[in-house]
């Protein structure tokens, strides 16, 4: 009985270079199905039955699955990418606008404007009213 024991110089530097490719092209393969799968549930164009045939046909047949999808629906993804991309950074923009417009620092004529109204309600006098324009305007 043989035992087979490779050292690091048994293993030519081709095979090595090999064996990295093929790391290298399935790693890429993961990325570029779970990509499809990600564009599939995206597409707000197609229909559920549509969605679900293009899923069963990735995951039954995952080589053909995917590159069929990327010719017949490729041109899209980076549209569809794009627009998800743009989504999101509206939605982020809205988010700080909001966020700064209720909790940032009033302006001078919003203070102004809050001020006479409490005045107008009667809560504060008008000496409290003045003292306080005074304070606003020269802070």
């Amino acid at each position: 009985m043989g035992s087979n024991v490779y050292l690091a110089y048994d293993y030519p530097v081709l095979g090595a270079f090999w064996t990295i490719m093929w790391i290298f092209l399935w790693v890429i393969w993961i990325f570029l199905l779970f990509r499809v799968i990600v564009d599939i549930f995206r597409d707000d164009s197609m229909s559920g039955w549509g969605k679900t045939g293009w899923l069963v046909f990735t995951i039954v047949l995952p080589f053909l699955g995917v590159f069929v999808y990327l010719i017949a629906r490729g041109k899209g993804m980076g549209r569809r990418e794009q627009e998800h991309a743009q989504a999101k950074m509206e939605e982020t923009d809205r988010y700080i606008r909001e966020t700064v417009g209720t909790t940032g620092p009033a302006s001078e004529a919003d203070q102004l404007a809050k001020l006479s109204e409490i005045r107008a309600r009667g809560d504060i006098s008008d000496e409290e009213f003045r003292q306080a324009k005074e304070k606003v305007l020269h802070s």
